[in-house]
C-alpha cells in the first residue's frame, strides 16, 4: 500500500477526489489533506508519504514552493501537479523541480488515477532498485566484517608483517594510528548454563560496542571479547579502558545468570607490542576464578586487587520513561541521588551506573519510535560525556536534566499527531524564553512561521491546554525551583519569570498551588525541618 496526501484550497475539489477513488482496491491508502501549503508542509514532514498531489494556485504557499521544499527533504515523494492554467511556465518549473506528472483541470477521476498508477510504477521501479542496492551493500558490509575480525585476530597475536598494518587497516576502514595501546579481554559466563541468557548478553554488548569511541572490538568463540583500546594520552587510555570494562559488566548483570571476567593486558606504546598486551589479559584470564563479575588489570596482579564493587542492577528511571511527565523530572533525579547517597564514597561509580542505565534506556526509546541515538544525540553516547557528569553532584543534576528533557521531548513529538513538530518546536521556545515578559501566543506563533488564531488553535487540540494556560504552568514550576532553592524576594522571582506584575504573580501562584509564595516557601522549611528531625 502506498500512502497519499491531497493538498487544495478548494474544499468540493478534496472531496471529490477523496470520495470518488476507491484507493484500497488501486492498492493506496489516503492518509491525509490540507488547504495550504504552509500546513501541508509540516504535515508531510510527519507523515512521509508517498504520494502527493497538489493544486498549484494556493494561499500562503503555492504548490510548485510546496513541491520545491519537499523535494529537498523528502526527495523521494512523487508529486502530482493539478493546475488550471495551460501554460508552458507552469509546467515547465514542474519539470524542473521533479514532479512526476501534471494534470489540467478540469480533470476526471480516471485521469487522475491513471496518474497515480503511473507514480506507484516508478515508485516500485525505484524501490527494487534501492532493495539491490541494499543487499549488495549489506553483503559487502558483511564481508568486510569478517575481514575486519581476521584482521583484529592475528594483529593481537602478532601474525601481521607490521611494516604495511596500517597501510592495510586503512584499507579496511580501521583506523589504528595512536600513541598508545592496551588490550581488554572480557569472557562472559552463564552459572546455570542457560545459552539463551549468554546469547542475549553477549549480544547486548555487541549493539552497543559499536559507540565505543577508540575502542575496536570483535568475538572470539561466541563468548569472549576483545576490544583493542587505543589514546593520544596514556592515562586517559587507562580510564577509557576500565569505563569500558565496567559497561560490559553493567550490561551483562542485566541477565541474572550471567557474569563476566574482564582482564587488562598492560599499556603498550608500539602497535608491534600489542601482543604483549594481549598475552597479558589471556593469561590473567586462564588464572581467574571468581564466582561474580570481576575487572583485574595487569597493573593489580601483585596485590591481587580482583574485589570490585558489584552494579546495582535495578534503576527505577527505565520504565518510567515510558510513562513520565516533566513535572515528575526532580522526583526521578531525587530518586538517582538517593541511591547514590545510600553508598558514600563511592559517587563517580554509582552515578556513572544510573547515567550508563539511563542513556541505555533512552537509546532504546529512540529505537522504538525508528530513531537512532547516535545521530539525534551523538554527545551523549560519548565516554567524556559520563566522565564529565559525573565530575561533582551538581553537574550530575544538569546532565540528568538534560537526558530526560531530551528523552520527553522526543517521546512526546512522536506521539503527537501531525503537529507534533510545530508544538515541540512552540515548547523548547517557551522553556528557553518563558522569562521574557513579551514571550506571548504572537511571538511565538511568529517563531513556529504560523499566524496567531492558526497556532492557537493547533496547540489547544494537541496539547488539551491552552496557550496561556501552558505559558503560565511553565512559569509557576520555574518560580517554584526558585523559591526552594534561593533566598530571592518574591517580586524578583515574579519578575525572573516572566510576570509584569509581583500582585498578578502571587495570585496565579496561589490559584495554581492553594498557596502563596510566602506559605510554599514556609511549608517547604517546615517539611525539611521535620525530616532532619
Amino acid at each position: 500500500m502506498y500512502n497519499v496526501f491531497l493538498v487544495d484550497d478548494e474544499p468540493i475539489l478534496l472531496e471529490g477526489i477523496r470520495s470518488k477513488i476507491d484507493w484500497e482496491s488501486i492498492g493506496l491508502n489516503f492518509v491525509g489533506e490540507a488547504t495550504d501549503g504552509e500546513i501541508a508542509l509540516s504535515m508531510l514532514q510527519e507523515l512521509k508519504p508517498d504520494i502527493l498531489i497538489t493544486d498549484v494556485k494556493m494561499p500562503f504557499m503555492d504548490g510548485l514552493e510546496l513541491s520545491s521544499r519537499i523535494k529537498k527533504t523528502q526527495p523521494w515523494i512523487k508529486i502530482i501537479i493539478l493546475s488550471g492554467h495551460d501554460e508552458f511556465e507552469y509546467a515547465k518549473k514542474a519539470i524542473s523541480i521533479g514532479v512526476e506528472d501534471y494534470i489540467l483541470k478540469p480533470f476526471t477521476a480516471d485521469e487522475v488515477i491513471e496518474s497515480l498508477k503511473k507514480a506507484c510504477i516508478q515508485i516500485d521501479k525505484e524501490r527494487a532498485q534501492l532493495s539491490d542496492i541494499s543487499k549488495m551493500k549489506e553483503e559487502l558490509k558483511s564481508q568486510n566484517k569478517l575481514m575486519q575480525k581476521d584482521f583484529l585476530n592475528n594483529l593481537v597475536h602478532g601474525e601481521l608483517d607490521f611494516d604495511s598494518v596500517f597501510e592495510k587497516s586503512a584499507n579496511l576502514g580501521i583506523d589504528l594510528q595512536s600513541n598508545f595501546y592496551r588490550i581488554l579481554i572480557s569472557k562472559i559466563e552463564n552459572n546455570n548454563e542457560d545459552s539463551q541468557e549468554l546469547q542475549h548478553a553477549c549480544s547486548l554488548i555487541n549493539s552497543y560496542s559499536s559507540a565505543w569511541s577508540h575502542a575496536l572490538s570483535f568475538f572470539h568463540h561466541n563468548n569472549l571479547l576483545v576490544c583493542i583500546l587505543k589514546g593520544k594520552d596514556k592515562s586517559e587510555l587507562e580510564e577509557n579502558t576500565f569505563h569500558i570494562a565496567e559497561t560490559i559488566d553493567h550490561i551483562v548483570s542485566k541477565n541474572h545468570n550471567c557474569k563476566v571476567i574482564s582482564a587488562i593486558g598492560r599499556t603498550v606504546e608500539n602497535i608491534k607490542e600489542i601482543s604483549n598486551s594481549y598475552a597479558d589479559a589471556k593469561k590473567i584470564q586462564e588464572i581467574t576464578k571468581s564466582e561474580k563479575s570481576v575487572i583485574i588489570s595487569s597493573d593489580d596482579i601483585d596485590i591481587n586487587n580482583t574485589d570490585l564493587l558489584n552494579l546495582k542492577e535495578n534503576n527505577p528511571l527505565v520504565e518510567r520513561l515510558k510513562y513520565a511527565g516533566k513535572s515528575e523530572i526532580p522526583s526521578l533525579i531525587e530518586e538517582s541521588l538517593a541511591l547514590i547517597r545510600n553508598n558514600p564514597g563511592q559517587f563517580q561509580v554509582f552515578a556513572s551506573y544510573l547515567l550508563v542505565d539511563l542513556i541505555f534506556a533512552v537509546s532504546k526509546l529512540v529505537e522504538n519510535f525508528g530513531g537512532d541515538l547516535k545521530k539525534e544525540n551523538p554527545e551523549m553516547i560519548h565516554r567524556s560525556f559520563i566522565d564529565n557528569a559525573v565530575a561533582s553532584e551538581e553537574i550530575f543534576v544538569s546532565k540528568m536534566q538534560t537526558i530526560l528533557n531530551f528523552a520527553l521531548d522526543y517521546r512526546d513529538s512522536k506521539l503527537t499527531s501531525r503537529y507534533g513538530t510545530i508544538i515541540l518546536k512552540a515548547k523548547d521556545y517557551i522553556e528557553k524564553n518563558y522569562s521574557d515578559q513579551n514571550t506571548t501566543l504572537t511571538s511565538v506563533a511568529e517563531f513556529v512561521c504560523l499566524s496567531p488564531n492558526h497556532f492557537s488553535t493547533i496547540f489547544s487540540q494537541e496539547c488539551n491546554i491552552t496557550f496561556i494556560e501552558y505559558l503560565t504552568n511553565v512559569r509557576i514550576e520555574h518560580a517554584k525551583q526558585l523559591i526552594k532553592n534561593t533566598e530571592m524576594k518574591g517580586y524578583d522571582i515574579a519578575y525572573e519569570c516572566g510576570f509584569s506584575d509581583p500582585h498578578y504573580f502571587s495570585y496565579i501562584f496561589k490559584k495554581n498551588t492553594g498557596l502563596t509564595p510566602r506559605e510554599y516557601k514556609s511549608s517547604i522549611t517546615t517539611s525539611e525541618t521535620g525530616t532532619s528531625d
